[in-house]
């Protein structure tokens, strides 16, 4: 489990196909401190850290990640977003994360309102119904606030701290992001779907 508050900006040092495709991480994290087998949110995508050494860590990424995330978009040298575990005890900062990618989003527009920025994401037509104003969404990792929907595009304002803790200052219009709807989302439509069934 995640809380979507990025701790870290890390970088791909390397990329390495060997069956799965293994990533090298560079990170700020004390990996002294990570254990072998520990679950790592990389971009929002809970990945196993399969080795480490001082200041890196490595994860390996399956056919089925690449398939239904944008890991694949990246390459070597990319800043990507991270995020350890919760441990009991923690600050619910964000609000509960998986690290179960739902789908692939779109960033449609960025335009500046103020010191923040206003992006516009498309909003994928199996995903729409958990996507609510005022709601939570994870997008690359990061727990945010939806501004407004429309039948194909949400709305989130991102302000000068979000992009400089996390690679939202660094995108630009037409990248994917890996998107994850909030759980309670997901579990209030299952149970408005049983009652319309009954």
């Amino acid at each position: 489990m995640f809380t979507g508050i990025i701790t870290d900006i890390g970088r791909i040092r390397s990329i390495e196909p060997r069956g799965d495709l293994r990533l090298v991480i560079e990170t700020a994290y004390e990996t002294a401190s990570i254990d072998m087998g520990a679950s790592i949110a990389c971009h929002g995508v809970c990945l196993t850290v399969v080795d480490k050494g001082p200041g890196w860590f490595a994860v390996d990424v399956s056919q089925e990640t690449l398939d239904r995330t944008a890991i694949g978009s990246l390459g070597e040298g990319a800043a990507i977003n991270l995020e350890r575990s919760l441990r009991v005890g923690d600050e619910l900062g964000g609000h509960i994360v998986t690290g179960h990618v739902d789908g692939l989003s779109r960033i449609l527009k960025i335009e500046p309102v103020g010191d923040s920025r206003r992006f516009v994401f498309a909003l994928p037509e199996d995903l729409a119904q958990f996507v609510a104003e005022k709601g939570s969404v994870t997008l690359n990792g990061a727990s945010l606030t939806v501004n407004g929907v429309s039948d194909d595009s949400f709305e989130i304002n991102i302000i000068p701290h979000t992009q400089e803790r996390t690679t939202f200052g660094r995108l630009a219009e037409g990248d994917p992001v890996n998107m994850e709807i909030d759980i309670l989302a997901r579990y209030v439509a299952r149970l408005a779907d049983t009652k319309a069934k009954a």
